[in-house]
């Protein structure tokens, strides 16, 4: 509704309440229209009137629309003909101010505001822009604390909001067919999440996860009270600066209930197409598509013709509308651009031929005449189309990106191979390790999961003699740093939901978590899922409720189908970022009650797939060979039975493993297949006694080989029968009996009757 007054959520209140406006409590924050303005069908738009959604939706689709070009660049091409030195960058307001300010251009807003709305007006009269971003690229707390002037970031962002909005609708009104828009500019700060500042300490960060959340949610407020139609989480470099911009405007929207589109820019640094904080194209998608951005593409750092096989790739993956606005070739050696507006425009065109973009631009280097060369290219071309809607799939990233529904295993199965190694639980080499701090250490383990086979990698560190929240946070931190390791998405697993969220802060990419359950109550288990979906992590729901944990199919299947009703119907939850853990028991401990587990968790797995679509089932493995511990052999025999079936059977897709270690079926001698089936199924009532003769057996021939003794005699067990030869008589059909079996005398078989003369009889031995 454009009607910014009545947003009074206490945060917005707070922040309009400190700012540093001069007019400040008369300031004009509604920017509605009267809804006679202008005519009711496209390509008219009306504030207030119309759903920007709806609008910029008919845009992209009907053409390749225009964006602004380069502020820097007009700015430093005003200097060149006009002074714009220290003295008026000033202004009058900040005649004494303390510090030198040249070069902070987003104060211009403030001190010269008829040099940024020129800029505009020329950006949308002379490039012929529909859209065009505000001068507010540096506006938020932390990037203006290098001028000392942290208190003004509101001011910055309405102002440079609002005299975009005023020239928009002074242009809107010449031609009220071709509506402008305002594009909030929200840019990534001069400080990073995943990148350490120091060279000795890969685990130091000048600035966390909740303080850009907090710095950017001012910038959104000020913004929108400036009359922005759009917001754009703009040239990307660490997609965790990224995640927190888009979780503030998540809460914004949340707080006030509008429906403002967001656009997001990421930034390939070089021809290597990774992000500076080492993402690829998909990857960074990856990790902020659950923000549904309404448009996402490229920005800054290369020349368009550099850009081409990274914008493919991204075409290729990307949900919604394609941008892309490209510096002026890569820069020369004093810092310029050189490529002409003829230049860009050429090298431009491949995008419009391939049908990849919705929305094109210029970066670094550009001015209005290079945009004009540009949208003249692009109107002979139609725009990118709406990819179709296929079936949903889990797509987690860490530096790369993984599609989990796609995923085959080392052995060929379709399974997830989560590496159970960096796990306090799973792992003795790994306590010792965090026990002593040794990190370093610790991320050798993890690298040698990820070659063994991990898709990804499991990080706990519960115990109660460690400091469970600063030891997620090192470890992720470090992790994040480490390619080989980073390169694969993390599973953040523990026993304490802070815990967990703490390690979340740090990933810039789409990790899972592990766990969450209706056994703290089903308002508590909605608000933890709600804040994993706004952070975008896929998460696993253990089968536990009020009551307890499941043990038996039923109670799987009941509470597995209750917290995905939940968390679809209810949270609004993506359905295949859902993964369910219907717990995997002990079997083989000599107790009846558990002879069935096995049976009891590979029925359900496919019960619970059925009644709940797109889900993933997980498991801890190795819980299932417990009662066999020390005797490896053993145990990954159990293993690779009951995956075998669990997965190809009944559709588990996701397990806690050490990868090195999983056997395929085919590669277990018979006699011991048979044992395990034996024990996994709860064929006999022997099955655990004769799998405990069995390890006896293994675990001596351990003791002897260490020994060097002579191996032990194998334990004959129950001989596996082999078939008979078969002959076509042995198939005959069985018939119908009309009476019992008849004697073999002529007599009997021709029925012939009794003459009851015996005197006849005479027969040697009766005579």
């Amino acid at each position: 509704p454009y009607k910014n007054s009545v947003l009074t959520h206490e945060m917005i209140v707070a922040i309009r309440a400190k700012a540093t406006c001069p007019n400040n409590g008369s300031l004009k924050i509604d920017h509605a229209q009267d809804a006679s303005l202008y005519p009711e069908s496209f390509p008219h738009f009306v504030r207030g009137r119309d759903s920007v959604r709806t609008y910029i939706t008919s845009l992209f689709t009907s053409k390749i629309a225009i964006y602004d070009g380069a502020m820097g660049t007009m700015i430093q091409n005003y200097s060149k003909r006009n002074k714009l030195d220290e003295e008026e960058y000033r202004g009058s307001r900040f005649l004494d101010w303390s510090t030198s300010v040249k070069g902070n251009n987003d104060m211009l807003s403030i001190t010269q505001p008829q040099v940024i709305q020129d800029i505009y007006r020329q950006y949308l009269e002379i490039g012929g822009s529909n859209l065009i971003g505000t001068n507010t690229f540096s506006s938020t707390t932390i990037a203006m604390a290098d001028y000392n002037m942290e208190a003004y970031a509101y001011e910055l962002n309405y102002e440079g909001a609002r005299l975009a909005r005023e020239v928009c609708d002074e242009v809107t009104a010449k031609d009220p067919t071709k509506p402008r828009f305002v594009v909030g500019a929200i840019g990534p700060t001069n400080r990073t999440g995943s990148i350490s500042p120091s060279v000795e300490d890969p685990a130091a960060r000048n600035v966390t996860f909740d303080e850009l959340v907090e710095t950017y949610f001012e910038q959104i407020v000020g913004l929108v009270d400036g009359g922005s139609d759009i917001l754009m989480v703009e040239t990307i470099f660490d997609t965790l600066n990224a995640k927190a911009a888009l979780y503030a405007i998540g809460e914004f929207l949340e707080f006030t209930g509008l429906d403002i589109p967001v656009f997001v820019s990421g930034t390939l640094v070089d021809q290597s197409g990774r992000t500076l904080s080492g993402q690829t194209g998909a990857a960074f998608y990856a990790s902020i598509r659950h923000s549904k951005p309404m448009c996402v593409g490229l920005n800054c750092a290369l020349g368009a013709s550099h850009m081409k096989p990274f914008v493919e790739k991204l075409a290729n993956v990307v949900e919604c509308f394609m941008h892309v606005y490209s510096n002026a070739g890569l820069p020369n050696a004093m810092g310029g651009y050189d490529d002409t507006p003829e230049d860009m425009a050429r090298d431009n065109r491949a995008f419009f031929e391939n049908g990849w973009l919705n929305m094109v631009g210029g970066c670094c280097g550009s001015t209005p005449p290079h945009i004009k060369a540009i949208a003249d290219v692009a109107k002979e071309f139609a725009p990118r189309k709406l990819p179709d809607v296929g079936r949903p799939k889990m797509w987690l990233s860490g530096l790369e990106d993984l599609v989990v529904d796609d995923v085959h295993n080392h052995l060929g199965l379709p399974f997830l191979n989560v590496g159970e190694r960096c796990n306090i639980s799973g792992s003795i080499r790994f306590k010792k390790l965090m026990m002593k701090g040794d990190y370093g250490a610790a991320m050798d383990i993890a690298k040698k999961q990820v070659e063994d086979g991990a898709h990804v990698i499991d990080i706990n560190v519960d115990d109660g003699l460690l400091d469970g929240l600063a030891a997620m946070q090192k470890f992720v931190k470090i992790a994040v740093t480490e390619p080989d390791v980073a390169k694969v998405p993390f599973m953040l697993d523990a026993s304490k939901f802070e815990i967990v969220m703490a390690g979340l802060k740090w990933c810039q990419g789409k990790p899972i978590v592990n766990s969450i359950s209706l056994k703290v109550g089903e308002e508590l288990f909605k608000e933890q899922a709600t804040l994993l979906k706004k952070h975008g992590a896929a998460v696993v729901v253990m089968a536990f409720d009020e009551d307890g944990q499941a043990a038996t199919e039923s109670e799987k299947v009941r509470i597995c189908k209750r917290s995905y009703d939940i968390l679809v119907n209810e949270v609004r939850f993506a359905p295949e970022d859902i993964v369910f853990d219907p717990n995997v028991l002990t079997i083989g401990t000599g107790m009846e009650e558990h002879s069935n587990y096995g049976v009891d968790f590979i029925n359900a797995v496919k019960t619970i797939k059925e009644q709940c679509p797109y889900v993933k089932i997980s498991g801890g493995i190795s819980n299932l060979s417990f009662g066999f511990r020390g005797v490896t052999k053993i145990r990954e025999s159990i293993h690779a039975v009951f995956l075998h079936h669990a997965i190809l059977e009944s559709g588990m897709d996701v397990g806690i493993v050490n990868s090195h270690e999983l056997l395929a079926i085919d590669d277990l001698e018979d006699d011991m297949k048979v044992l395990c089936e034996n024990l996994v199924f709860n064929k006999n009532e022997d099955a655990t006694e004769d799998m405990l003769q069995r390890t006896n057996y293994e675990r001596a021939c351990v003791e002897a080989k260490k020994k060097n003794l002579p191996m032990p005699r194998k334990p004959r067990g129950k001989p596996v029968n082999k078939p008979r030869l078969q002959f076509d008589y042995d198939n005959v059909e069985p018939t119908p009996a009309v009476e019992p079996p008849t004697p073999t005398s002529d007599a009997a078989r021709n029925h012939t009757p009794n003459p009851y003369k015996n005197s006849a009889l005479t027969h040697e031995m009766i005579v």
